[in-house]
C-alpha cells in the first residue's frame, strides 16, 4: 500500500493530528512505510490522560464533541462497561479488550504544531 492510503487507515488525514494504534505485526509493518511523515512511540500514562482531558472530543452520532461530561462516553460505552472518562483512559492505556470500540469512539487528537515550528517541513503527502 502507498503511503498515503495507509495514514488514512490510521485515521491521520490531516497534518498535526495524532491517534492511538494497537501495536501488531501489521501496525509495526505499516509505520515504518509511513516513518517520514509520523513520529510513533509509546505514551505514558500521564500522557493518555493529559490528551483525553485536553484535546478529547467524543464522535457521537456523527458529530464532533468535547469530552466535558461522563453522561456522553455512559451513552455511548455502556455496553463495553466504559461509563466514565477514567475508564475511557484506562482501556486505551492498557490497550483491554475494547481498545478498538474506545478508540473509534475518540475522534483524532488536533494537536498543535512544535514549539519553534517544522525543520524541515515540506509538502504534506506528496508520494
Amino acid at each position: 500500500p502507498k503511503p498515503r492510503k495507509i495514514l488514512q487507515l490510521l485515521r491521520l488525514r490531516q497534518i498535526n493530528n495524532g491517534v492511538f494504534v494497537r501495536l501488531t505485526a501489521a501496525t509495526r509493518k505499516m509505520l515504518t512505510l509511513v516513518e517520514p511523515y509520523v513520529t510513533y512511540g509509546y505514551p505514558t500514562l500521564s500522557t493518555v490522560r493529559q490528551l483525553v482531558y485536553k484535546r478529547g472530543h467524543a464522535k457521537f452520532q456523527g458529530q464532533r464533541i468535547p469530552l466535558t461530561e461522563n453522561t456522553i462516553v455512559e451513552k455511548a460505552l455502556k455496553r463495553q462497561n466504559i461509563i466514565c472518562v477514567e475508564d475511557l483512559i484506562h482501556e486505551i492505556f492498557t490497550v483491554g479488550p475494547h481498545f478498538r470500540e474506545a478508540n473509534k469512539f475518540l475522534w483524532t487528537f488536533k494537536l498543535n504544531a512544535p514549539t519553534g515550528g517544522w525543520n524541515r517541513l515540506r509538502n504534506h503527502y506528496v508520494e
